[in-house]
């Protein structure tokens, strides 16, 4: 293999973007969380070694392999992967084979899966916005927001990556993001940003969401990189994208506010930079997956039941 494949590999392999640390930490926490004290479903089964497959059962991207590893890497247990990072699966099909300790295996089980059935559902939608953003040769990004879930943001910004779309600011920290709450608080937008730029210096950006193409030149005069169009009609979304491009060539422009997947076509524009939506990291369909150990005569992709015997 070349060495600019592999290269280019490495580039794309976005495991390489998570802390060791920060994902210990993750799972030692949510282990904690669900054994608290007494593992007693371990007990029954004991630490005799056995074998578990991960099954997919509805369509989608698979995402959240390191949360997955680091789970089980954890509890002493080894993932052996039929399918890569961001691969879309076709149900019903075995994703993975677990081997380890019967107990722990168990022990894994729910947060492993409640892990990767959400990171694969916001990967999966992620990866179909991007494919539309694609299809129509928009120039922009789009991006999913702070709306994630507490604890698990992460897992969430991870999966958008995975899925192809940008994570916007990952927390407050990371860009200075003026609301209009700020603002208003603030006394005015040129207030805001000016009290902003004070403390972030040359190495933060700062947005300003704005309401109107008075805000939105406000925002831009006073010094903002990037100017957030919230809650804009679509049309009158690409005039006041024109005409702070026309004045500020070097503006940022986002579009937000009440986005979905239908609509998200109608955003994009020659003016318009981002469309940012929390559609990604809420009220998003899951990716069905279950674990289930390899016992012969058993059937692990656990069929409907259609008949009682009597």
């Amino acid at each position: 293999m070349s060495e600019s494949i592999v290269m280019e590999n490495r580039i794309h392999d976005l495991s390489s973007l998570l802390h060791p640390v920060a994902i210990q930490e993750l799972v030692e926490r949510w282990l904690q969380e669900d054994t608290p004290s007494f593992d007693y479903g371990g007990f029954v089964v004991g630490n005799k070694k056995e074998s578990a497959v991960l099954l997919c059962k509805s369509q989608g991207v698979l995402c959240g392999v390191p949360f997955f590893n680091a789970i089980f890497s954890k509890l002493g247990c080894y993932v052996e992967w039929y399918f890569s990072e961001g691969d879309l699966l076709e149900p019903v099909c075995t994703v993975a084979r677990v081997t380890g300790p019967a107990n722990k295996i168990l022990l894994g089980e729910r947060i492993g899966l409640n892990c990767i059935t959400r990171a694969s559902g916001i990967a999966s939608i992620a990866r179909e916005l991007s494919d539309i953003a694609t299809e129509a040769g928009w120039h922009g990004k789009v991006a999913g927001t702070r709306k994630t879930t507490p604890g698990f943001r992460l897992v969430e910004k991870y999966a958008l990556l995975v899925g192809g779309v940008s994570t916007h600011r990952y927390d407050l920290s990371s860009m200075i993001m003026l609301k209009d709450n700020h603002i208003w608080s603030a006394g005015s937008i040129s207030k805001a940003v000016s009290a902003a730029r004070n403390v972030g210096g040359f190495s933060i950006k700062i947005e300003v969401e704005c309401r109107s193409i008075e805000e939105a030149t406000e925002a831009a005069t006073a010094g903002a990189d990037i100017v957030m169009l919230d809650n804009f009609h679509s049309q009158t979304l690409h005039d006041a994208a024109k005409q702070v491009k026309q004045s500020f060539p070097h503006v940022i422009v986002e579009a937000s506010g009440g986005v979905t997947k239908d609509t998200l076509p109608s955003y994009f524009g020659p003016d318009v930079d981002v469309v940012s939506l929390g559609k990604l990291t809420q009220g998003y369909q899951t990716v069905d997956f279950s674990l289930k150990i390899c016992k012969e005569g058993r059937d692990p992709s656990n069929p409907l039941v259609t008949s009682v015997s009597k």
